[in-house]
Parts: C-alpha cells; structure tokens; sequence
C-alpha cells in the first residue's frame, strides 16, 4: 500500500490550526524546558456569549478586542473575529428546557423543532484589526445569544465582554461576563436552589451537530438525586437556558453543579439572581486542582461565602489563607477546612477583609496530597436594601497573557496575587488604545510574593470610549493570578461585577520533530 509520508511537525502544526485553541502549560510551566519546542499563535478561536437578560429596563454593551502583535507568525493573515445570533430553544425556561428523553436522533429532532431562529444573522461586535476595540449596546429584553469565531491574526487573544446592566426588579444589577470559550466539562460551585435564588445554566453550541449534556447538583450531602438533569439536547447553533431549581425537589442554598456534554461540546455559564442582592453572571471556575486561587476580593465587601467541593473520590482538607498586600494571613476561626467527597461545603467569612483588598488562596494541608478541588466565592458589597453580588470562581494562572475588554474612564480595579511566598510577580499591564480613540499606556507592576495588589489600572492617553487591559508577566516573574472589578453604582445601589482573568490561551507549544520512517512499516 503506498503510504503519504509527512513530518511529525507538520502534523502537530496541521492540529493547531484544526483545533484553534490547544493545550498549553502545566502551572508549573514544567513543559517549557521541552527541547527544541516553539511557541506559536493559535490560527482559530471561538466564544460563545449567553442571551444577556429578559428584564425590559436593562442595556446590555458587547467589547470586542484582541491584542495587537498576538499573532506574529499566523501565516500573515489579516483574519476574521465575530459573533452572530443563535437560536433558542422555545420551552427552555420552562423546566428543564431542551431535555428529551431518549437519545440520538429522536431526542435531538424534538428539541431542533421546538427551535426559534434568532431574529437575523448579522454579525455583532466585528473586529477589523488588532489593538482597537469594537463596541455594540442592545436593550432587546429578547436579545439573543452569540455564538462566534476568530481566525488569522485576530484569533490569539480573542475576548469579548458582555456587560449587562438592569436598573430594576427582580435582576437589577450590574451582570459581567467574559464570553466563554465551548468545551465538554464545567464545574459551577456557588449555585443554588433555594426559593430566593433564580440561577439559569445557559448552554449554547457553536458546532453543526446536536450536543447532549448531563447537569449533575452536589448538595452538603453529596449528589441531589434526579433524573431531570440527564439528556438535555442542545440542537446546532443553538441555546437551551435551564432553571436549575426544576432539576431536584430539594431546595439547597448553596449547591455545585457539574456541566458534562456526552456528545459534542457547548459553552456554559450560570446566571443568578437573588431577590435581595441582585444579579450577576457566574463563570465556570478552573478545572480542579489540588490547591486554587480566587483573586479580587474588594476592600469594602460586606461579607464573603466560599463554596468548595471535593469532586473525586478522596476527601480534601485545604490550608485556607489571605492574600492581603502585606502577605499571608490566616482567617480566624478558618485554619483548614475539610471537603468531604462530592459534598458541597459553604463556609461564610465575616468581615473578611477589614478594609483591605485580598485573594483567597487554598492549598492542601498536607503538602504532598493531591487531591483536586473547585471552589468559587459570592462577595456582596453594601447593606440593607441596597446590597449587590456578584462571583469570584477559582482561576487559572496567567502565564503568557490574559486580556480584560470593557474598561472606561472610572470603576476599574485590576487585582493581582502572587500565592507563593518568596516568588515576586513581575507583570506588564498595557492599557489598549479606545474604541474612539487614545494612545495605548504600558505600566509595570510587582506583586510581593504571598501578596495581593489592587490598582486602578493605567488609562489610554486622549482616552474616547472603551478600552482593553492585558496583563503579561514578565520573564522570571513567579507565578500570577488576576481579575477585574468594574463599579458602576445605581442609585445607591454599589453595583459592581469580578471578571477572573485566566491565562487566554493564545499559543500552543508545538514539540520540534523529525521524521521516523519506522512509523509507515507493518
């Protein structure tokens, strides 16, 4: 049989452009001594953006960005970066939308014919060059979500914000979140059940086939038994919203859902909505990990609730400690804190932070165990009647760079944390040009390690607009964690929104290869 023969490089490049957003480093960073290896741009990228609110007094702004200079080296193409309409499915928010039951082409012909198309397929928040941002505003309380692509020089870096603000009712508020990227497995600590609570998990697909996912609740006593959650279709192109109180007949405060597609892949996030402490997104958290990072903390929070689950088969006792700017601190009465397996634990941490700005960081009591955790906080600022949350879910580490779109002229804070005593993090924060006009700012930072920094981030000089903010550590700067904290107050209200900032992803390591003819023989 004659057999093509072709490099082993040539392949693995021929991969990350297929692929579009690959693998990149272990924290530890340990694959960065692979010999001979390159760092090259990703050549495709996609988001998904969830239909932002129903309420008919709320706006909603989209920012698009990808930084400037990403993708030296994507072939010179000029590239193309979108977001278009999907579908939605039409009884999703009625109990557990889109769910059939029964698999393969049955259950997906069901929920592809209960479908409604978006209203039009106009492209939203076009980028047309890198470096620039590209702003949109909609106050449709039909909005629909955004299911998007980018490709050539604009796929590295790739953000898009989506900034909801809801003057009144049941979700007012200030709801922010960084479009997700689509994947086959999500973990959501901090969700809830309860009477109060209204959290919507939304699933979108950006792929041609149908997807199939399970949603799995895990109570203070383990699993929250119920089929409800099981063989939701999620048809192409399409979004199907699930109110999750409607998957148990228990109703838990403080709960952790797991997101698995069994079949294809979606984007996901969790809109809650409390009728005292109004609304905001929450981000799937990092995927589990035997210690976890959860940075931006704000200085005046009124009170803080970690919710953390063990979700593998060994129980976990974690070190809990604060990041504050002056070091590591322990919470009183929190020295260690004791996750049993697959059992939701909350834990509230009054008056936290005394007036500073923190991180939390949680690492194994045992240094040698292994065992991974997720973990996500609920942080409300102000009292009374006019309190407001929002979510700040466990982070990866910023490794190459990671990117914060929607930033105006007042309301941003820019957290940083170095969790490792004696590792300083050296980062550079450049403030992109405005999405009317401005010159870009480049400030650097050092975060003491075992520390956190809160800073008002540098501005666009001549600043019109929107701007972008990307942080990149700089060579020999010990490990860092980020997120962003827009503050937009409503009529005494101190509405505000975290956005983590993980690392983006925007380049694969490609391993240097040679050809081995041995591979093409019987």
């Amino acid at each position: 049989m004659k057999r093509t023969m072709m490099s082993l490089t040539g392949v693995a490049v021929a991969l990350a452009a297929v692929t579009g957003v690959a693998a990149v480093a272990a924290p530890d960073g340990g694959h960065e001594t692979a010999r001979g290896s390159s760092r090259l741009p990703v050549q495709r990228s996609a988001l998904l953006c969830p239909a932002p609110t129903s309420s008919e007094v709320g706006e909603t702004a989209y920012t698009a960005f990808a930084p400037q200079g990403a993708a030296a080296g994507a072939d010179g193409k000029k590239g193309t970066a979108e977001l278009r309409p999907a579908g939605t499915v039409r009884d999703a928010a009625d109990g557990a939308g889109g769910k059939d039951k029964g698999k393969g082409k049955d259950a997906a012909d069901s929920a592809a014919s209960r479908t409604v198309p978006p209203r039009d397929s106009k492209p939203v928040v076009p980028l047309q060059k890198a470096g620039t941002p590209v702003t949109a505003t909609t106050e449709r309380p039909d909005a629909p979500a955004l299911v998007g692509s980018a490709d050539g020089a604009l796929a590295p870096g790739w953000t898009v914000q989506q900034t909801t603000s809801v003057a009144a009712g049941a979700g007012r508020g200030l709801l922010g979140l960084s479009c997700t990227t689509p994947d086959t497995t999500f973990w959501f600590p901090g969700v809830s059940t309860a009477e109060d609570r209204h959290d919507y998990v939304h699933l979108t697909n950006p792929d041609a086939t149908p997807a199939v996912v399970d949603l799995e609740l895990h109570g203070k006593d383990g699993s929250l038994a119920g089929s409800a959650g099981e063989d939701i279709s999620v048809p192409p192109h399409t979004t199907v919203p699930v109110l999750l109180s409607t998957l148990t007949a228990t109703p838990t405060t403080n709960a952790s859902l797991h997101v698995v597609a069994r079949e294809g892949r979606v984007g996901a996030a969790v809109q809650a909505s409390d009728g005292k402490l109004g609304s905001d997104w929450l981000p799937p958290a990092a995927d589990p990990s035997p210690g976890v990072v959860l940075p931006g903390i704000p200085k005046d929070a009124t009170s803080v609730r970690l919710v953390a689950l063990s979700p593998g088969e060994s129980d976990a006792d974690l070190k809990v400690q604060l990041a504050t700017p002056t070091g590591l601190i322990t919470p009183a009465g929190l020295e260690t804190l004791h996750l049993k397996s697959g059992m939701t634990t909350a834990v509230d941490l009054k008056e936290l932070t005394k007036g500073e700005a923190g991180s939390l960081v949680l690492t194994p009591a045992d240094g040698d165990t292994k065992t991974p955790v997720t973990a996500a906080l609920r942080v409300t600022r102000g009292k009374g009647a006019k309190q407001e949350m929002a979510f700040i879910p466990a982070t990866r580490p910023v490794e190459k760079r990671a990117t914060a779109a929607d930033n105006r002229a007042g309301g941003s804070t820019l957290s940083l944390v170095a969790p490792e005593k004696g590792k300083d993090a050296k980062v550079k924060v450049t403030a992109s040009a405005g999405s009317g006009g401005g010159t870009p700012v480049t400030k650097s930072y050092t975060v003491k390690g075992g520390a956190s920094l809160d800073v008002q981030p540098p501005r666009p000089q001549g600043l019109k607009g929107t701007y972008a903010l990307t942080v990149e550590p700089e060579p020999g700067s010990g490990p860092v964690y980020a997120s962003r904290m827009l503050a937009r107050p409503q009529g005494g209200v101190p509405a505000f929104t975290v956005q983590p900032l993980p690392d983006d992803r925007g380049s694969v390591l490609v391993p240097a290869a040679g050809q081995d003819l041995s591979v093409l023989t019987n």
